[in-house]
């Protein structure tokens, strides 16, 4: 059994509806792996992605909890399978010695955006578990500040409509 679930839901674009989601969360005792949200083409709604810890709550009852709120429109499980999945890391580096940094960020296809002597500010967008490893093989350049999205989903081109 998969430890984590990606939930998405469409809801109603207007103030304090992510706060009561987010509170049905913390009320029920459901853990949140990571949360993101943001407005839809259409004005009038918004997309929230959760990554949920199962073991916290069945995914059936994390569900219907989600469904009895009035502002939510839509709530769809993305299946791992048949989804793309991704993610957004921003890092600053102070490297003492920063020899083979170009060429690990290189390597992952990352990108640097600022450069300042041996300071870095460095993007990639990926799967958590390709950032999480380029994460630690810049851990001994030295990480000043990390900051993560959260994932983000879409159901892929070829996977049937439901």
């Amino acid at each position: 059994m998969t430890k984590h679930h990606t939930i998405v839901t469409t809801v109603e674009n207007k103030p304090g509806v992510l706060a009561r989601v987010a509170g049905l969360f913390a009320r029920r005792g459901f853990n949140i792996e990571s949360l993101a949200v943001a407005p839809t083409d259409d004005e009038a709604f918004s997309r929230i992605t959760f990554v949920v810890d199962v073991e916290s709550a069945p995914l059936e009852q994390v569900v219907k909890q989600l469904d009895k709120l009035i502002n939510v429109v839509e709530i769809v499980e993305l299946d791992p399978t048949e989804s793309v999945a991704l993610e957004l890391l921003m890092i600053k580096i102070e490297a003492q010695d920063p020899s083979g940094l170009a060429e690990l960020i290189e390597s992952f296809e990352a990108t640097i955006l600022e450069e300042r002597g041996n300071h870095f500010l460095v993007t990639m967008t990926d799967d958590s578990v390709r950032l999480d490893d380029f994460e630690e093989r810049l851990r001994p350049f030295g990480i000043a500040e990390v900051q993560r999205t959260g994932k983000v989903a879409l159901r892929s081109l070829d996977a049937p409509e439901r």
